[in-house]
């Protein structure tokens, strides 16, 4: 399997866009991947964008952004609060949204939700975030639920135990709302992250896996 370098979408990445439709999405999603860049780019200036809260659970989100983003020196995090599964319905409002953050944002990197999700404020978000950032980076992440939509992602963020840890340990902290949910357990999270990595052969054996539907590779000056 041939790597590529973070770099490759750019010398040094200075925007990070993560948006996720509910308040726990882009932590379940590219939780460890955030980390891993926060980490590898100490400059790097993430905006975190959650679409839909309610008080209480927007407390627990900004709660979890805190800490997915201690290591960012530059970081904005905003949580909306549209309404919970009504998206496509409400599509003009939150197509407003994003316009108003393409006026203010220029990300070289941006994780959404994947087109084949089946949570329709996951496939709105992604189809927006498409519709809206139409010359940029885009990686969409896979997020596990009972419909049971995962499919075959072809890029890997290879994952260090502690980054795993880090991301299972800060969710289910940090989300208390959520544990009645039979899946939101420390065992799913681990067991996707385990099996994106025996697919990519990452030496930790641990990998988060996003779609990428389009990528430019750079292949230094005169190339383009």
């Amino acid at each position: 399997m041939l790597p590529l370098s973070p770099d490759f979408f750019g010398r040094n990445p200075r925007t990070l866009l993560c948006l996720g439709a509910h308040c726990d999405d882009i932590e379940i999603g590219s939780g460890g991947t955030v980390l891993r860049l926060a980490e590898h780019y100490p400059d790097l200036h993430v905006y975190w964008v959650v679409l839909s809260s309610s008080p209480a659970r927007a407390a627990e989100a900004h709660k979890s952004a805190e800490r997915f983003l201690e290591r960012a020196r530059h970081k904005d995090v905003v949580i909306k609060d549209f309404r919970n599964s009504f998206f496509p319905f409400i599509g003009a409002q939150i197509k407003e949204f994003f316009e108003e953050l393409k006026s203010r944002i220029a990300p070289d990197l941006v994780l959404t939700h994947a087109r084949g999700d089946l949570h329709q404020d996951h496939r709105l978000t992604c189809e927006l975030t498409w519709n809206t950032f139409r010359d940029h980076l885009i990686l969409e992440q896979e997020i596990p639920k009972y419909d049971g939509d995962l499919g075959a992602p072809n890029v890997f963020v290879p994952l260090q135990p502690a980054h795993c840890e880090a991301k299972v340990t800060n969710i289910l902290e940090c989300f208390p709302s959520q544990h009645d949910h039979p899946w939101f357990t420390r065992e799913t999270f681990m067991a996707l992250m385990r099996l994106r990595g025996v697919e990519s052969n990452a030496p930790s054996g641990y990998a988060e896996a996003f779609y990428c539907r389009k990528a430019v590779l750079g292949l230094g000056r005169g190339s383009d």
